[in-house]
């Protein structure tokens, strides 16, 4: 019968028996591991991962972690390399050849002319006795006592294996080109992470209300630019320098104060010395900001010279948190 207890169970075992094989990789970051990766790294060419079934689909995942991390990489798949694509190879690039057997008929038929150009060759694979590991240059071992799978077939502590020392290249490069957040954000301008490394505070104010009065406006024409802007807040500017700040809740708490507002001006209310941020700086610093403070505007100015509010609502709409 089966049960929530055997599921669970099941799940358990495949996570736990996948993490053990995992730490084994340890052993097996050697001195060969570093000679590959270097050759990556002097490589003038370009990285070209392949291989055949589930090792293509983690090739193609490797790839594109190479690609977006600035080690420009392309996917080849082998089969398809032994019938046009091995076009796609050009002299000075380094290949990383993915196989679990390192045996199967497509990788015997494409580890000799990956080699014939002159090109470096990498091979990945769980059987150090292999075609592939005796045809490589360097070999990398991903060798797994089983799989997970409880027929001991389908590819699964093996395909793990094969990420996690493909993600181990990722990094090492990483640090070895010193790649920063501002890298990173070249190759990934789209979506929340683009925006989260790339966008600015300027951007944002190009299409936000700019409120403010002076420090002798009256309280009920501070409380129009508060309603008209819709921003919750006004700033107090005084030759274009920023005095002070109104907010909703300056102008709740002088109505419960004092029974009359016809004499106020908003010196009278604001608050000193608001919290501001340059125009230049990223909208996800000007985020932590509003954090840290528990706030929920951030006046922007440069250089002295008031540009705008930014707005913890207009940041959520981005969809950058």
């Amino acid at each position: 019968m089966i049960t929530k207890e055997n599921i669970l169970a099941n799940a358990k075992k495949t996570i736990e028996s996948e993490s053990q094989s995992i730490a084994k990789l340890i052993d097996f970051i050697d001195d060969t591991f570093a000679e590959a990766v270097q050759c990556i790294y002097n490589s003038k060419g370009r990285l070209v991962v392949t291989g055949i079934g589930k090792s293509a689909i983690i090739a193609q995942k490797m790839a594109a972690s190479f690609n977006s991390t600035g080690t420009p990489s392309l996917f080849l798949h082998a089969s398809e390399a032994i019938h046009g694509d091995l076009g796609m190879l050009q002299e000075g690039d380094v290949v990383i050849c993915i196989s679990k057997s390192g045996n199967s008929p497509e990788i015997k038929a494409l580890v000799p002319l990956l080699t014939r150009f002159g090109n470096k060759l990498i091979g990945m694979t769980g059987n150090m006795t292999s075609f592939l590991a005796k045809g490589s240059h360097y070999v990398l071992n991903t060798t797994v006592d089983r799989e997970a799978c409880p027929l001991n077939l389908a590819p699964t502590n093996s395909t793990t294996a094969q990420l996690v020392m493909g993600d181990a290249i990722v990094v090492c490069l990483m640090e070895m080109r010193d790649f920063k957040a501002e890298d990173f954000a070249v190759y990934h301008p789209g979506g929340a992470l683009g925006k989260k490394l790339l966008l600015r505070v300027k951007d944002m104010l190009e299409h936000t209300l700019k409120p403010e009065v002076t420090p002798d406006t009256s309280i009920k024409k501070a409380i129009f630019e508060i309603s008209e802007k819709r921003l919750g807040v006004t700033a107090v500017v005084e030759n274009n320098k920023v005095v002070g700040i109104i907010t909703d809740g300056d102008i709740r708490r002088m109505l419960n104060d004092r029974d009359t507002i016809a004499e106020l001006t908003a010196k009278d209310i604001m608050s000193k010395s608001p919290k501001t941020i340059k125009s230049t700086d990223m909208v996800v610093d000007a985020f932590n900001l509003m954090e840290d403070f528990s706030i929920t505007q951030l006046i922007v100015v440069d250089n002295g010279e008031y540009k705008g509010v930014l707005h913890l609502h207009d940041i959520l709409k981005e969809g950058i948190v």
